[in-house]
């Protein structure tokens, strides 16, 4: 079966994908910071070395396929200036390091998969009913945006190399082991659902497990190729995604209002991403014949709530 070269493994998304590569077979090489063992035979750890930009040249030449989801958690810390200069250099930077790597070792990579994020687009032009974005709509001028304008930007160079590559914009990601909706669901411990504001900016989400079936189908599938909005094709205000969650706990919950100006106190600039509405369109992923287990939030809850 083929090997599957993987930054980030050890995140949300990596963990998950790993997991799901192992159980069809598929051997995965995790990139780490550290040289690590693992009781499962089909896993084993390579180092690299990013800030020297060096990388373990047997990882390269061993694997058929990479999976690119290294990069600093965004919402994990306040953005102050020294926490955005690691956001963007932890994607820019290895995404630098893997082109490189391509370049001057021989290798049989037949496919790059990176991850990417919505926060290309920018927040909805009008508001109610806003035309969902498309992958060719442009970037917007935030500092989300231009994060991931470098990122990608720094791995349009593997193409030189004549390797496929596909981009995924990933939206909020829905499940219990981490991330944004782990964090919906930690006051409803005290009877409270909290609304973020007014409760109307649409989230753009998809379920974890239909991500990671998307990265297979992107390695499995050689149609695949350029850029797609990783997201179901239900987005759902805040709101409507915070009622569905207390609905599913089925304990009783005080649906509470955060006001914005709070949030921004607390959160600060990151507080514009919480608030923010972005309606992203996910037909592109569905006409390539991908069909989600979640399409919906209340599919996507109810599982995750078992």
């Amino acid at each position: 079966m083929a090997t599957v070269l993987i930054t980030g493994g050890t995140g949300l998304i990596g963990t998950a994908l790993t997991n799901a590569l192992v159980q069809k077979g598929y051997d995965v090489i995790v990139l780490s910071r550290t040289n690590k063992s693992s009781n499962e035979k089909s896993i084993t750890y390579s180092v690299w070395d990013v800030t020297n930009q060096s990388i373990a040249e047997e990882a390269i030449k061993k694997a058929d396929y990479i999976v690119h989801l290294a990069g600093a958690n965004v919402g994990e810390k306040r953005w102050t200036e020294k926490r955005k200069k690691e956001i963007v250099d932890s994607r820019v930077n290895t995404a630098q390091l893997l082109t490189k790597a391509l370049r001057e070792i021989p290798n049989k990579i037949k496919a790059v998969i990176s991850s990417s994020a919505i926060g290309y687009y920018g927040p909805d032009p009008q508001m109610p009913n806003p035309k969902p974005f498309v992958e060719t709509d442009p970037p917007f001028n935030d500092f989300l945006a231009a994060t991931v304008q470098q990122w990608e930007s720094a791995m349009q160079t593997v193409q030189e190399t004549g390797k496929r590559l596909v981009f995924f914009r990933t939206g909020i990601v829905l499940s219990n082991e981490g991330g944004a909706y782990a964090e919906f669901k930690k006051p409803l411990k005290f009877g409270l659902a909290p609304v973020l504001g007014t409760g109307n900016q649409v989230i753009s989400w998809i379920h974890i497990d239909d991500l990671v079936r998307l990265y297979i189908e992107a390695i499995e599938n050689e149609n695949w190729n350029g850029v797609y909005n990783a997201v179901a094709p239900n987005p759902v205000s805040n709101q409507q995604l915070i009622k569905e969650v207390a609905n599913q706990d089925k304990g009783f919950h005080i649906t509470a209002r955060v006001p914005s100006v709070v949030l921004k106190v607390v959160l600060g600039e990151m507080s514009i991403e919480v608030l923010k509405s972005t309606t992203v369109n996910s037909q592109k992923i569905q006409k390539q014949g991908f069909q989600f287990v979640f399409p919906t939030i209340q599919e996507a809850v109810a599982s995750l709530s078992r």
